[in-house]
């Protein structure tokens, strides 16, 4: 595998881009849209603008202007301190310019416990209220909260929750956490997978198959194609590790490297993963399952977002595991970013 360090001339940044396969190089530019966000955790856009969930509980808008706004996000309990715990997950209604609604997944305590909630918001035009709660009483721990939310090719609401450090609890089907599960605006919720670790990123392909991400032990950090009530294995496999009736990952990290993925999505055919760990927006041919290219150079990335047009993804060097920039943390639009397929015709 070769690495390359592509110089950025636009912005001033030095990036790397490391990738497999025959092309001599692949030119990316990003372009800044919004900057000094603090511990950014989720991307969402009506097509006009982009809204930003900050782990300390507020929304930033971003308008196509540039204009940042920090907006008030008030909700029935106070956000936990707990490590990675906050305003986490947040997406907006498919229906949003209409209903003004969007749905949260945020952490509070309860009787000196860290305890998840997911809840739908209104949206004044200046600031959100949390108006009823979908989903409450998900236990977790000092870490671990899950936390990602996502709406479907139909509409329908999936959360990703983690096994709050208590990984029994993965394989309960009496307990949340471990779990992705999915919401019926009637109240009503579906367990879809058990048995993961950390899931943090959501997406579906053209085909309208579901992929996640998922944090391991110390490495071993996968990529799942998942099933409706498959179990995938946490904690009594991880890794390529079998076991009869669980389902091993489409990739992994490997035992000698950490990626800590968060965010995903599709992309013209390709998966792009969002890596903290790994400070880099890994690049995966979902044919064959690798990762392609390594686009390195702005730190911990907690989330990438498509629109179908562009692609969009934000660091999080802020979040108290990484090293800040002046500008940090950022929210950055890809100017010109290649199809790998389209490179190796």
């Amino acid at each position: 595998m070769k690495k390359l360090l592509l110089f950025i001339i636009s912005l001033g940044i030095l990036a790397g881009c490391s990738f497999s396969g025959e092309t001599a190089a692949t030119y990316i530019q990003a372009k800044r849209l919004a900057t000094n966000l603090e511990a950014p955790w989720s991307i969402a856009s009506d097509g006009e603008r982009f809204f930003i969930s900050e782990r300390g509980g507020a929304i930033v808008r971003v308008e196509k202007n540039g204009k940042t706004i920090r907006e008030k996000v008030r909700l029935s309990d106070p956000l936990s301190n707990a490590a990675e715990a906050g305003l986490l997950g947040f997406v907006l209604h498919d229906d949003f310019h209409e209903s003004r609604l969007a749905y949260a997944y945020y952490t509070y305590n309860s009787d000196g416990s860290p305890v998840n909630r997911i809840v739908t918001l209104k949206y004044d035009g200046e600031d959100w209220e949390e108006t009823e709660i979908l989903l409450d009483g998900i236990e977790s721990g000092p870490v671990h909260h899950g936390g990602r939310l996502a709406l479907s090719p139909e509409g329908v609401l999936f959360a990703t929750i983690g096994d709050g450090a208590a990984p029994e609890n993965a394989q309960d089907p009496n307990s949340f956490n471990g779990k992705i599960v999915k919401l019926q605006e009637n109240g009503s919720f579906t367990t879809v997978s058990l048995g993961h670790r950390n899931p943090q990123g959501l997406a579906w392909n053209a085909e309208s198959d579901l992929y996640s991400s998922e944090h391991g032990q110390s490495a071993n950090d996968e990529v799942n194609k998942i099933e409706q009530g498959g179990n995938y294995g946490w904690p009594v496999i991880e890794g390529h590790e079998g076991r009869e009736g669980m389902i091993s990952p489409l990739l992994t990290s490997g035992t000698n490297e950490t990626w800590a993925p968060s965010g995903i999505t599709f992309h013209n055919g390709l998966l792009y993963v969002a890596a903290l760990r790994g400070e880099a927006i890994l690049v995966i041919n979902p044919e064959t399952m690798e990762v392609e290219e390594k686009i390195e150079g702005y730190g911990r990335i907690r989330d990438i977002h498509s629109d179908g047009e562009s692609l969009y993804f934000i660091s999080n060097n802020t979040d108290g595991r990484g090293s800040p920039s002046e500008s940090d943390d950022v929210l950055y639009k890809f100017v010109n970013i290649k199809k790998i397929a389209d490179e190796r015709r």
